[in-house]
């Protein structure tokens, strides 16, 4: 039996849902000023904290919940403009292993300061510290029911 939603639940849903998709227009924007996307940064984030700036294409879909052809093709047009390299794991020929290149590394630290400065503009500064506190913990409840139901488990 369908439980649906409530006028009252159906208003939060909406506005979680406008949020997400005008927070995610504005970023996409301040992206395209640093002549990036919001999926190249997606990936050069992990990239640049992992050890060596290299993973696993396995991991690193895994870690920002993408599936293999989507991550396979943004990384063909990203290595094409110098950002990755994309080798065969030595370890395991059907491995393929993502590395971080110099260009790409410049290309994160161009953006990473004018995208700070726009999720604190839009976001963070939006909430006090007990929204923010408040968020965390519902998206903390959020993640692991997500992940509990459909396996992406990182």
């Amino acid at each position: 039996m369908v439980r649906w939603l409530s006028d009252d639940e159906q208003t939060t849903w909406r506005a979680f849902i406008r949020l997400r998709q005008r927070l995610d227009a504005a970023l996409a924007a301040g992206f395209a000023e640093d002549g990036m996307s919001p999926a190249d940064y997606e990936i050069l984030v992990p990239l640049s904290a992992a050890a060596g700036g290299c993973l696993r294409a396995k991991e690193l879909g895994a870690e920002i919940c993408w599936e293999k052809s989507r991550l396979s093709k943004h990384l063909a047009r990203m290595a094409a403009r110098g950002l990755v390299e994309r080798r065969t794991a030595e370890e395991d020929a059907r491995g393929v292993l993502v590395e971080l290149t110099p260009a790409g590394r410049a290309a994160l630290e161009r953006a990473a300061p004018n995208h700070v400065d726009l999720v604190r503009r839009l976001f963070i500064d939006a909430m006090t510290p007990a929204e923010a506190r408040a968020l965390r913990s519902l998206a903390d409840k959020v993640v692991a029911e997500a992940e509990r139901s459909t396996d992406l488990r990182v």
